[in-house]
């Protein structure tokens, strides 16, 4: 019998870990059928190679795991293919757009990693004023596809975020006072189920597309979305950065916009962060026009900062602008909250979990604790709504406040990501609703119950779609948020 490893160099087998080589042993098999079963547009990778790397690669390095190979499918008939192979065989796989997930294994494994890169494509029809896009792509990609048309998507407001995850996790955007969430405006899916067929998904088939919008990885695998345009002028906005001894004033000021600025085409990020040890602040402030009236922003302006980047620019300019992140982290775990409204009294207690975490788990290794807050006008939640989604299962007005910690070695992981969940717990407190609001899946930690962000019945109805679509729980070997 050939050794499995036998086709490779023995300088890279030397290389490999323990855990590594297992893999490869275990699922090479795998690796070379599906090699040897998709079209010429697709491509398989292994270890030690540049493109294999890149596939698997996370922008949280704890995001990322090492996979047997990676598959660069090319045709959403080669993606079914893909699937029935793991499938057959119940292979651990994974499927990653952007690669910006913050939970561990979402959308990487030690099987057969799917790398969406290959779909990436932007098509503007303008006829009926939709864009279909790729989901390998990053926002950054979509929004400099079509700023020659003079339109923009619903989208994410940061550089580097994927669109795949982004759009099956519900997406808040620049636009959404305007507009409503991402899902709110989608038109269809090119959706490959589990059995390799492939079919566009459209309010037609009522519930799976309700399931799509914001029920995640649990159907199958999205090649393509179809959405909704809207017209798009250069905008003003950018970002200012405070120093520590203004956090105090850029939370009241968050809290004076909140309440006073009825303006939908304005939004703001207030980022209250510790870098290293040092507290500071970061604002993200946004107008869906070249000029914003006067007095919109100066609550933020009046306030001595560091520095400022904020004018007239193009939508594309604006969102790289805003960095994911500010201190891109080894490894990062986000966890995350809904409010009905930003109060003052738990401003207070966001300031302080900002400056006691930080400086506490900067003993840890910490590289940089951030809290962002993001206010939305009232029935924001409203806009654009044609019809239900899995998330938010209630319309009622909800903003999420994301918790984000990054760190630097593997052995605090378990610590920092405790100290998440019960900072989260300790502000969700202090909200003291009665009814709690639907948490967002891009933002919610990886144990996060299912009812805490679909509901008290949204779980049982994405669990009969999936049975329905996915009968023999192919999904369930991806990562993600499980209907078990």
């Amino acid at each position: 019998m050939r050794h499995p490893f036998s086709s490779l160099p023995r300088a890279l087998i030397a290389l490999l870990s323990v855990r590594q080589a297992y893999a490869l042993g275990e699922y090479l098999d795998v690796c070379n059928q599906i090699k040897a079963s998709v079209s010429n547009a697709s491509d398989v990778f292994f270890p030690g190679s540049i493109t294999y790397s890149n596939d698997i690669e996370h922008w949280a390095g704890s995001s990322t795991q090492q996979a047997a190979c990676s598959v660069e499918p090319g045709t959403a008939a080669d993606v079914g293919t893909v699937l029935k192979i793991v499938g057959a065989g119940a292979v651990p796989f994974a499927v990653k757009g952007g690669g910006h997930a913050s939970n561990p294994g979402f959308s990487s494994t030690t099987g057969i990693h799917i790398s969406m890169a290959r779909f990436s494509d932007v098509v503007y029809n303008a006829s009926s004023k939709t864009a279909t896009i790729g989901t390998g792509l990053v926002w950054d990609d979509v929004y400099a596809a079509l700023e020659p048309y003079g339109v923009n998507i619903v989208g994410g407001r940061v550089t580097g975020v994927g669109v795949a995850g982004f759009t099956l996790g519900g997406g808040y955007s620049w636009k959404s006072n305007q507009y409503g969430l991402t899902v709110d405006t989608l038109v269809s899916y090119e959706l490959v189920f589990t059995n390799g067929t492939v079919r566009t998904v459209t309010a037609s088939d009522a519930d799976l597309f309700w399931a799509l919008k914001g029920g995640g990885n649990n159907f199958g695998v999205v090649t393509h979305f179809t959405l909704k345009t809207f017209p798009q002028t250069e905008v003003y906005g950018g970002i200012i950065i405070y120093t520590g001894d203004q956090i105090a004033a850029l939370a009241n000021a968050t809290l004076t916009f909140q309440n006073t600025v009825t303006d939908l085409k304005a939004a703001i990020i207030t980022t209250l962060n510790v870098a290293a040890g040092l507290p500071g602040a970061v604002l993200l402030l946004f107008y869906d026009a070249p000029t914003a009236p006067a007095g919109t922003f100066d609550m933020f302006m009046n306030i001595p900062a560091f520095s400022k980047d904020v004018k007239t620019r193009s939508f594309s300019s604006l969102v790289q602008a805003a960095p994911s992140d500010a201190v891109p982290p080894t490894r990062a775990i986000f966890d995350t909250i809904t409010v009905p409204s930003y109060t003052p009294a738990l401003m207070t207690a966001i300031v302080n979990e900002t400056l006691v975490r930080g400086s506490t788990l900067a003993l840890q290794t910490g590289t940089f604790i951030s809290y962002e807050i993001e206010p939305f006008a009232q029935g924001f939640l409203q806009r654009n709504r044609t019809s239900d989604s899995a998330y938010p299962p209630t319309r009622s007005q909800g903003a999420p406040l994301n918790i984000y910690y990054g760190w630097t070695i593997p052995t605090v992981d378990t610590s920092f990501q405790d100290a998440a969940r019960d900072s989260a717990a300790r502000l969700e407190s202090i909200v003291g609703t009665r009814t709690k609001l639907p948490r967002y899946p891009n933002y919610a930690i990886y144990d996060t119950p299912l009812t805490d962000m679909y509901g008290a019945s949204g779980p049982a109805r994405l669990k009969r779609i999936a049975q329905r679509v996915d009968p023999k729980g192919v999904m369930k070997l991806a990562g993600g948020f499980k209907l078990q």
